[in-house]
């Protein structure tokens, strides 16, 4: 028998229903009766009939036709929305001042129906990610020690389900038992048998221990802002099951199991993003996370939208968790939206400072500049490994015997000695970028596998041991120094981009446009990269530097470390989209300079731009074409045309060339991807 959950003024209602042949009018009937019996003054109703209404679904927020089948429009367990006016009109023909009968725009539900005041659009930010979601079949195996970025990122994306080890298993279970042992003995341990923080001391009695662990959760759920998006949520959720897999945690494995059903059914809780001092762990966040897992607080699904959590959970088959003692501790201790977020800004990060290098070249290009300062020679005496394979990647690109370049050519006997430091210097200004993110890495790969709780529960000793591994200063300190080093590629970007703009330093038409004047091509583009690297600037202050005592002087030292995850990410969107900038501005100038070529990958990396944004001829609406070259660097389709021709070439010149790891692609980039270089291609 199909059923439906239907959201009516705040509240939510489970409508069952006998008929299929039954309509979506029915359905919006039905629930505003059951809402009206449920209410002491019929919830302002005189009776249903005096009811009118309008009918979207939760997920898309599309609106229905009262008159659709209910078995056409809908599938079984759906969610939607019922918007109620007991002076409804069609929209036509209410006065057009009236702002108190005037349909609310976007949402398909009339202005002046009562909506409960926590409640929340069915879509979050971000949901595109989600918009054609499809449930993943493959899976990653946790044990607490292995898990990578790359792994973590792909588990956000959903591009994987959670299961875990047999050894992990094990673990989980004996970490248990010294829990259910304490518990028995009625010792005395933090958390487990007493309060938290000031009220360590306070012992609680036996029959309250999980009441204990349930408040723990709901007071703790104290956070403010914008929800996760639904990817960052699933990286944060599959990141504490991979910490709990660990086996220190004492949680159990019934417990753990259901936690990973609700990971893998992609049924993720209402985390705000702010409200973590990051010590003792991300207390706020992980609680929301533990809220929704215990049926409370609000959930979304692609099935479902926002909704109850309870109501998400049971549309899925799903049951809320029942803490034990120690559970609820379990679930919220520990480091995982620093580290979770931390994941993204390193796997982002790496992917902007690859395709910085490209980008410069073609700049490089365009302003006619010399390869000379990247001879092999000039960094093997300074030898940072990231300066030596930036230096190699800008010979890869742009060296002329191996791929020749009329631009090159045509100034090859000019006077010009050398460059300005924004581009003689990429190796050394990239370089350090390269080297800080794969030093940041290493520290958020650790923290992905490290077991963050308090207490710690060690089943080898049989015994509890309460300590600080929830301190986030690691990741913390980590992330503001990304933050720094990855803002240096948009410094040294908005430059270029001001070196290609001006005609006195690039030989150009102003702002790269033709008749200008009458137009202003990229005059306001250069301000737009100015403007952002200003604001890194001020993103760019460590948050780690600050701390504020908290629980009563009982936690006298914190991180900040959330606030230094989620600045790093908007440094980094920053760069991406100052470098989006850039890479339009240079792939205008070769209009310029035509029809003299430039070397093979980066013709390549031409065509791809030309292929979502058209050459500048005259004015036009230009953020479209930002935020098209945004996507491609964001889904690293410029690193992806001009690899092949990086590792080819780094095949061809192995004793000259030590690729970089982590940031470096190496060989892997030729095992890993499917993409083929044509054979009558002149590499």
């Amino acid at each position: 028998m199909p059923r439906y959950t239907v959201h009516v003024r705040g509240e939510w209602l489970a409508v069952p229903c006998l008929d299929a042949q039954l309509t979506v009018g029915w359905l919006g009937r039905e629930a505003v009766r059951r809402y009206i019996k449920n209410k002491p003054d019929n919830g302002g109703f005189a009776s249903v009939g005096d009811v009118r209404f309008l009918v979207r679904r939760c997920k898309g927020l599309g609106l229905l036709d009262n008159e659709d089948l209910l078995e056409v429009a809908l599938e079984d367990n759906e969610f939607v929305e019922v918007g109620t006016s007991p002076d409804w009109r069609p929209v036509a023909e209410r006065s057009s001042d009236s702002k108190q009968n005037k349909a609310r725009d976007g949402d398909g539900v009339i202005e002046g129906d009562t909506m409960s005041p926590d409640f929340i659009l069915s879509q979050p930010e971000g949901v595109y990610l989600y918009s054609k979601y499809r449930e993943p079949e493959k899976y990653i195996a946790l044990d607490g020690d292995s898990l990578t970025t790359e792994d973590l990122v792909s588990l956000g994306k959903g591009h994987y389900k959670i299961k875990l080890t047999p050894t992990a298993e094990k673990k989980v279970q004996k970490s248990r038992e010294v829990i259910d042992s304490i518990v028995k003995e009625k010792t005395v341990v933090y958390g487990i048998t007493t309060g938290f923080g000031k009220f360590a001391r306070t012992v609680i009695p036996t029959s309250k221990l999980e009441e204990l662990q349930f408040n723990l959760v709901r007071s703790h759920s104290s956070g403010v802002g914008k929800p996760l998006i639904p990817e960052r949520c699933r990286m944060l959720l599959a990141l504490r099951i991979n910490v709990l897999a660990k086996g220190y945690s004492g949680i159990s494995l019934e417990t753990l199991k259901q936690v990973i059903k609700v990971f893998n059914a992609s049924c993720l809780p209402y985390i705000p993003e702010k409200g973590t001092v990051g010590a003792s762990g991300d207390l706020a966040p992980l609680s929301h996370l533990a809220l929704g897992l215990i049926g409370e607080g609000k959930m979304w699904s692609p099935k479902s939208g926002w909704a109850d959590a309870k109501y998400v959970l049971e549309a899925h088959g799903l049951k809320p968790v029942v803490l034990k003692p120690k559970e609820g501790l379990a679930l919220i201790n520990g480091t995982q939206m620093i580290t979770s977020l931390g994941c993204e800004a390193v796997e982002r990060a790496s992917a902007i400072a690859r395709q910085a290098d490209i980008v410069a070249a073609l700049t490089l290009e365009v302003l006619k500049g010399t390869t000379k300062a990247f001879d092999t020679d000039i960094h093997a005496v300074r030898p940072h490994r990231g300066q030596i394979e930036v230096a190699f990647r800008f010979r890869s690109l742009l060296d002329s015997d191996h791929h020749p370049s009329e631009i090159a050519e045509s100034h090859r006997f000019c006077d010009r000695v050398q460059d300005a430091y924004t581009l003689r210097c990429c190796p050394q200004v990239h370089g350090v970028v390269n080297d800080t993110i794969a030093f940041v890495k290493n520290i958020i790969t650790t923290e992905l596998n490290s077991a963050t709780d308090n207490p710690m529960v060690f089943a080898s000793r049989g015994e509890t041991v309460s300590g600080g591994n929830f301190h986030g200063e690691y990741p913390a300190k980590a992330l503001d120094y990304l933050a720094i080093g990855v803002h240096e590629l948009a410094a040294i970007s908005e430059r270029r981009i001001e070196r290609l703009c001006n005609p006195s330093l690039s030989e150009l038409p102003a702002f790269l446009v033709a008749e200008g004047g009458l137009n202003s091509g990229f005059m306001i583009a250069h301000c737009t990269a100015a403007a952002l690297v200003s604001e890194n600037k001020a993103l760019c202050h460590p948050s780690s530097v600050d701390s504020l005592s908290t629980s009563a002087a009982t936690e006298d030292h914190v991180s900040m470390g959330g606030w230094a995850a989620r600045k790093a990410l908007r440094v980094i969107e920053h760069v991406e989209q100052v470098l989006a900038i850039e890479l339009l501005a240079a792939c205008q100038g070769i209009e310029f300079l035509r029809p003299l070529k430039t070397t093979t990958p980066l013709e390549k990396v031409y065509d791809l731009v030309r292929s979502v944004v058209r050459p500048w001829i005259k004015d036009r609406f230009m953020a479209p074409d930002i935020e098209a070259a945004h996507r491609l660097l964001v889904e690293q389709k410029v690193w992806e045309v001009a690899a092949p021709y990086i590792e080819k070439y780094r095949i061809e010149h192995i004793p000259e060339s030590r690729p970089v790891s982590p940031t470096a692609f190496s060989l892997e980039f030729l095992q890993r991807k499917s993409t083929k270089i044509p054979e009558s291609e002149d590499l």
